[in-house]
């Protein structure tokens, strides 16, 4: 007899037997089997179990249940997860160095799929004949299933080509407001991406502990090819004309010059793809449009210093990816058929653009300009009312209010601690100065030739004011009020020159519209003069002052139609001053001795 020796894979007695010897045993004793109505025994032996003979990926799991199988595929594999795979990647060029790194199967989603694997080998119960006879005569060498992260097996294999000379860079093409820019591609240098996963796979299957990568020539993904499309397709025609997003009755016109930043083209299977910026375009929308209240249009200086309309925007709300879709639809359309409408629901607003065309804002009617000593309390306070006062706008027949526009004067509304006249005094208080705006506001509304509605004088003369030309304002109940009584409107631009130590301050108030009236200030002598006082003050807020005399005296404004000599009508202010009293401070006598009677 002749038997197989497992152990030394040879003969023990006088003839070897012949390759494939076993499996024609193991054949016809299926055969018998089946002929002898042992056909349910043969299922019985099978059962789920993988193919006699098999290997997965060099794990031997023939015979083993499905389940075993899996077992033993876990046991193998699965400490294997989180053991580093020294990778050498070689380098090129003069130094010739290699790269080493170490990959965790883990950290690219390497990972075998235990129950496919199995499967894939041929375990499964069934009662086919075929299955019978896989069990028996199938088994053989089976790959495990082997799974990848493929984003995280790009970016390790990314990690890994660094440095190895110049990186594939895809071509480019970017707007800007002086037209489309384009970058060419340029190959590179990279780690086989394919090569790379079929050896770091191998090497985990295998229990190897380290591996070598090559390197290869990399192409950028957009090419020269993919640049000239983009450009005959996309950019070129975008950039060629306005485009015109319509809500409702309101037209909003880009320009290519203004659309250019929320234009991009992005990487996408190869090929460049536009993409818009649904923010950016929002905002461009925005600035001629409102969101959601309309704005009403307005008249402002511009940079030259001249009056400019800044047109109504009407309130709009609408869906930005909506809009975005219609932009990006009008971009490649030929000129004359580039405007599209939103759906949006939109509010005009009251005072539209041609309103504000028609105030006849076009030129300068009046300016004036008082100055003042060094104090930086008089910079902080004038210069606030100035700002706060810069850029009114006043329709015809609407009427200025100082206190209304400056706004009490706190420290949260940007005034400090300053000078005003109080009881015929001076004394510190909260916007100190502010007067001296009022007066050169005064005055700039005086030779604009406007309706005076009230004013008042300061209760004594300050000689940097022009004499009975001038005007106090306290809050809130002594007020500055004028009205734009002629058919035009007025806008007033206000600005402070700030003293230093060495220089005046200086306030010029501006009024812009169509000139109406050329106007001339006579002035009258003083008269009723009234010597000033002296008081001796013993409080703790007394300020020294010497004083001077009160007067009166009468201001006429004498109005002419614009380019004409002849007088239309003249109208008179009468101003009396009080004695400016010399105030002294005296330290307060020391109280009596003694307790004071109760009854006193």
């Amino acid at each position: 007899m002749t038997f197989w020796d497992s152990d030394t894979g040879g003969e023990t007695g006088a003839k070897a037997e012949r390759p494939g010897g076993r499996i024609v045993v193991a054949v016809i004793v299926v055969l018998l089997l089946l002929a002898g109505g042992g056909y349910a025994a043969a299922h019985a032996v099978a059962g789920d179990k993988v193919p006699t003979g098999t290997t997965i990926s060099g794990v031997e799991v023939g015979g083993l249940t499905r389940a075993a199988a899996i077992a033993e595929l876990e046991e193998t594999f699965g400490s294997r997860a989180d053991a580093p795979i020294t990778v050498s990647v070689g380098r090129q060029g003069a130094t010739g160095k290699a790269n080493d790194a170490e990959v965790a199967p883990g950290d690219i989603g390497l990972a075998i799929d235990y129950e496919a694997s199995v499967d894939a080998a041929g375990a499964g119960d069934s009662w086919s004949p075929a299955r019978q006879w896989d069990y028996f005569t199938g088994g053989g060498k089976v790959d495990a299933v082997v799974d990848v992260d493929e984003d995280l097996l790009d970016a390790k294999l990314a990690e890994l080509s660094d440095g190895l000379g110049t990186p594939p860079q895809d071509g480019t093409v970017t707007f800007t407001a002086e037209g489309v820019q384009t970058t060419q591609p340029q190959a590179g240098q990279a780690v086989d991406r394919d090569k790379a996963r079929a050896a770091i796979t191998a090497a985990f299957l295998a229990g190897e502990k380290a591996v070598e990568l090559e390197v290869a020539p990399a192409q950028p993904e957009i090419d020269a090819a993919d640049v000239a499309e983009a450009l005959d397709a996309f950019a070129n025609p975008a950039m060629a004309n306005a485009v015109t997003l319509q809500f409702g009755e309101n037209d909003v016109k880009l320009t290519p010059t203004r659309f250019a930043p929320v234009l991009s083209m992005k990487p996408e299977n190869g090929e460049l793809v536009p993409a818009v910026d649904e923010a950016a375009l929002t905002e461009l929308v925005k600035g001629a449009t409102a969101n959601g209240a309309p704005v009403d249009a307005t008249v402002k200086l511009n940079k030259k210093g001249r009056p400019k309309v800044v047109p109504a925007k009407p309130g709009v709300t609408f869906d930005s990816g909506e809009a975005a879709q219609v932009f990006l639809g009008l971009l490649t359309a030929p000129e004359g058929a580039r405007s599209g409408p939103v759906t949006a629901q939109v509010t005009d607003a009251a005072f539209t653009t041609k309103d504000a065309e028609n105030l006849g804002i076009v030129e300068k009617v009046s300016e004036f300009s008082t100055y003042y000593p060094h104090a930086d309390y008089r910079n902080v306070n004038i210069g606030r009312a100035a700002e706060l006062i810069d850029g009114t706008l006043l329709k015809p027949g609407e009427e200025f209010s100082l206190n209304g526009i400056v706004g009490e004067r706190t420290a949260e509304n940007g005034f400090t601690e300053g000078y005003i006249i109080s009881n015929g005094i001076l004394k510190k208080d909260l916007g100190g100065g502010v007067s001296q705006m009022a007066t050169t506001t005064f005055n700039a509304m005086f030779f604009a030739g406007l309706k005076d509605i009230q004013h008042k004088p300061h209760s004594f003369y300050i000689d940097r004011y022009p004499v009975g030309r001038e005007a106090t304002v306290a809050w809130p109940t002594v007020d500055l009020r004028f009205q734009n009584d002629t058919e035009y409107g007025v806008l007033i631009h206000a600005w402070v020159v700030p003293s230093t130590w060495s220089r005046q301050g200086k306030v010029t108030v501006q009024m812009w519209s169509t000139k109406t009236w050329d106007i001339e200030s006579t002035t009258s002598g003083r008269y009723a003069q009234v010597p000033p006082a002296t008081r001796t003050l013993t409080t703790p807020d007394c300020e020294p002052h010497t004083g001077w005399s009160g007067f009166q005296v009468d201001v006429t404004r004498i109005f002419r139609k614009h380019g004409e000599s002849a007088v239309d009508h003249t109208e008179k202010f009468h101003t009396v001053y009080t004695p400016s009293d010399t105030v002294k401070c005296e330290k307060p006598a020391p109280p009596p001795e003694g307790n004071p009677d109760p009854g006193e």
